[in-house]
């Protein structure tokens, strides 16, 4: 961008902005940097290229060099390509990941999935309140099935007959 801004048949920073939607101070700040204001960019001062191998690119690195390729003559882009380290098929793979992405069945699709995941965490929420309602009333049975177990515990058999106080001192001695 910076040799289109300062080399032979340059282009303003914002007729450049507008072409690849770069801002305009931004597009006449890096060309200050590159200290071209007055002359030409020589190719001893390679522009900044983004981090590492193309793989490793962030999608928004991506992005900018497919806009940035789309502005060039086939000439250039192969220079272009060089000092980023890329090949056409980097640039191809990049473009038609970003058309899929703006496309309107992509568009369509997302609303569908959107839906679709509301659809699922709406039945998820039901599981899940099922579930706890199962745990609660499972727990509520053990405590009832222990209480009924308490209460049919086995016991020496009473008689209608009274007892005589000497089996009912034991039967006091045998609670405490």
């Amino acid at each position: 961008m910076i040799e289109r801004m300062s080399g032979p048949g340059r282009i303003s920073a914002t007729g450049l902005a507008r072409e690849v939607g770069v801002s305009q101070p931004t597009l006449s700040r890096w060309l200050k940097q590159a200290g071209t204001v007055g002359g030409t960019m020589t190719d001893a001062t390679p522009p900044p290229s983004p981090s590492g191998r193309p793989d490793d690119w962030t999608p928004h690195e991506k992005l900018a060099a497919v806009v940035e390729a789309a502005a060039l003559t086939e000439h250039e882009l192969g220079e272009w390509l060089r000092r980023r380290g890329l090949t056409t098929k980097h640039l191809d793979e990049w473009r038609e990941t970003a058309l899929e992405a703006f496309s309107p069945r992509t568009r369509a699709a997302t609303k569908v999935e959107r839906a679709r995941v509301k659809e699922l965490e709406r039945e998820l929420r039901r599981k899940d309140k099922a579930l706890a309602e199962t745990a609660a009333l499972l727990v509520l049975q053990g405590k009832v099935q222990a209480l009924w177990a308490a209460e049919d515990a086995p016991t020496r058999p009473q008689s209608d007959a009274r007892s005589s106080t000497t089996s009912q001192s034991r039967k006091r001695r045998g609670r405490e």
